[in-house]
Parts: C-alpha cells; sequence; structure tokens
C-alpha cells in the first residue's frame, strides 16, 4: 500500500448507525460522526411522521443540541438517542 493510498483511507470517515427510540417505537439513521445533530433531527421527526422542532433529543441523560455532532459525545455505531415530545407551558400555578 502506498503512502496516497493510505491517506486516501484516512480521509474516509465511516459512517456510524444510531438508533432513534420514541416511546418504543425506533428508526435508524446513518450518519457520519462530524455530521451536525440537525439533520439527524430532521431525518427522525420526518420518519415518525412529526412537524419540525416536535422532539427533544437526549443521548445518556444529556440533551444533545442541532450544532453539536456525534464525535462531540463520542458516538459509537448502534448508540440509541432518546426523542421526547418538546413539552410546552404548565409553569403558572
Amino acid at each position: 500500500m502506498t503512502a496516497e493510498d493510505q491517506q486516501q483511507q484516512e480521509d474516509v470517515k465511516p459512517k456510524i448507525n444510531l438508533v432513534v427510540d420514541f416511546e418504543g417505537q425506533t428508526c435508524t439513521i446513518k450518519v457520519k460522526p462530524g455530521m451536525p445533530f440537525k439533520k439527524l433531527f430532521e431525518a427522525a421527526e420526518k420518519r415518525f411522521q412529526k412537524e419540525l422542532g416536535t422532539f427533544k433529543f437526549t443521548f445518556g441523560g444529556q440533551r444533545l443540541r442541532p450544532e453539536e455532532c456525534p464525535a462531540d459525545h463520542n458516538m459509537e455505531d448502534g448508540d440509541v438517542i432518546d426523542a421526547h415530545l418538546q413539552q410546552l407551558g404548565g409553569g403558572v400555578w
């Protein structure tokens, strides 16, 4: 293997499969580790037939922000992201 071949292999970033779980329903989305979560969020909401912005997403109890990416959270193939319906109101007694 030449140095050029080795450099090309290093440039190719493998995709990972992340599972999004919403109330027992799951969907698997293939992403690059450096891809912003915004795209994953939109894909999950579309697959669950919800309007954009309907869900809030967590991983390991931590809220995921749209500008973050899987690499920021050291995600690996098969990791599960939890989707929760966004709660509005309820703050007045």
